[in-house]
This record gives structure tokens, sequence and C-alpha cells, in this order.
């Protein structure tokens, strides 16, 4: 019995075991660049795959957050990152609700069309928004490159709203109606506090995508350079005939702490706004 159990659990042993290496593979060059955070740059240079280092150099951190301006590329990012959060969650959540609950003709037709737009490369759009911004005379702005980072369909999101809104029952919006409440208001107080997992999975994707945004940033702060995020402020890191490996690495662990705070806060709701969506 107990070889039958065992010769049973195997498989399933050598399948963990070997997961366990992949990820130990896949979460390496993470932590690398942590403990060479704290490396000397000719460390850094000879240390190669090792890890720890002789002697913890914490004064990488004060150079990145003073010399390297990372504390003005800091507040951009946290500025441009949680405005466009908020824009895309309210956009997306009104965009979602009306394809998922208003049957209008065309309706599929605006859902395949909207699909469609999600293979569609960054690279060709950037053109029209530039046109845009620009006649907005809002380049080199901060509103400009919140724009910017806002705008677009943001399919993904909107398909996960209209998924979740559809599989609401109808009897939350006729007793709504009874109750005297319009279409906003019943989106407002009733719908939306429902979409909290939906919400969640937004605030963390886009999050994430605004904080590592480097392509916008970079064309629309090139005249500006207090306007900077910190993708594009690690450019700061790079001379003319050298390269600061220490002080980039730094800076590049302290621009991945708010991701790792906004991902513990929301993680609870992130499985259940993926899985309810898929579901529904």
């Amino acid at each position: 019995m107990m070889r039958r159990t065992a010769f049973k659990h195997g498989p399933n042993l050598l399948l963990h075991l070997l997961l366990l290496a992949l990820g130990v593979l896949w979460v390496y060059p993470f932590v690398w660049m942590i403990f060479s955070s704290l490396k000397t740059n000719t460390e850094y240079i000879a240390s190669g795959i090792k890890l720890l280092p002789e002697a913890a150099q914490w004064d990488n951190f004060a150079r990145a957050w003073r010399v390297g301006h990372f504390s003005t590329y800091f507040t951009n990012s946290a500025v441009i990152t949680a405005s466009t959060v908020i824009i895309v969650v309210v956009l997306s959540a009104l965009t979602g609700y009306a394809l998922g609950r208003v049957r209008f003709p065309g309706s599929r037709f605006l859902i395949l069309a909207f699909t469609v737009t999600m293979f569609i490369p960054k690279g060709y759009t950037i053109i029209p928004i530039y046109q845009i911004i620009k006649h907005l005379g809002l380049l080199n702005t901060m509103p400009g490159v919140i724009l910017a980072e806002s705008s677009g369909a943001h399919v993904l999101f909107i398909l996960l709203y209209a998924a979740h809104f559809r599989a609401l029952p109808k009897e939350l919006e006729e007793s709504a109606e009874i109750d005297g409440s319009g279409f906003f208001r019943t989106f407002r107080q009733i719908m939306l506090p429902l979409s909290k997992p939906i919400i969640s999975t937004t605030v963390i994707m886009q999050f994430i995508w605004t904080w590592n945004s480097f392509f916008v940033p970079l064309i629309f702060t090139l005249n500006k350079p207090e306007l900077r995020t910190l993708a594009v402020g690690m450019f700061s890191f790079t001379g003319e005939n050298t390269v600061d490996w220490t002080g980039m690495a730094a800076g590049a662990a302290i621009s991945l702490i708010p991701v790792i705070l906004v991902f513990i806060v929301f993680q609870r709701y992130f499985i259940n706004g993926i899985a309810g969506s898929v579901k529904g």
C-alpha cells in the first residue's frame, strides 16, 4: 500500500520540484538586481551572478534619490499614474456598463470593433495622440502626459466590466427605477459598488502599465526633463563614457516598491475579478 501511494504521488512531487526550480530561475534576476543595488560599481561588474555584496552600499539609494533626481521622478510618476488610473477606471466602467446592460442596434459590432483595436500596436496610435495633445497646447505638460497615458479604448477593462455588469440580475435595476433612480444614479450607487473585483483588477493592471510606461512619457517630456517619470529617468545614470550601474539598480529597486504595495493591497480582489469575468 505504501509503495502504491509513493508511486501515485511521485509524478506530483516531480512536477512540484520542476515548478519550484522554474520559479527560482524566474525570480533570480529580480533578487540579483536588489542585491546589486547594494554593491559598488566595480563589484557589480566583477561579481557575475554572485548575489551577496562584500559590504552593503546604502548610499546607492541616497545617490539615486538625490543626485539621480529620483525624488522628482517618483513624484511625477505618482501623480501621472494615480490620475491615469482614476480616468481609466471611470471611463472603462461607464463604457462597460453601457455595453453590458443596454441593448442597442450594433452593440455586438461595437464590441467586435473594440476587440480588434487590441491588436493595433501602440506605435501606430501615438501620432494622432501627439497631434491632439499638440493642438490642445499640452505638450511638455503634466496634463498632456496624463491625457496621453489614459487615451485609447482600454478594451480589456471594458470587456471585463461588460461581462461583470451583464451577469448582474436585472432586478437590481428594476428596484432602483421603482425608487426613482435614473441611469447614472443606478450605476453610481448600486452597480459600481458591486464591481469591486473588476475595479481592483483595473487598478492593478493599469497602475503597473502606467508606472512602467516609457514610450509615452519619453515623447511628451522631451523638452521638460523635470517632468520625466521613473522609467525615463533611468537615463540620468547614463553618462557620456560611463554608466552608474549600481545607482540604476537602486533606482529600479525604488521604482518597484509602489507596484508591490499596490498588488499586496488589491491582490484579494484581483483573482476574483478575473475569474468572475471569465465565468460570466
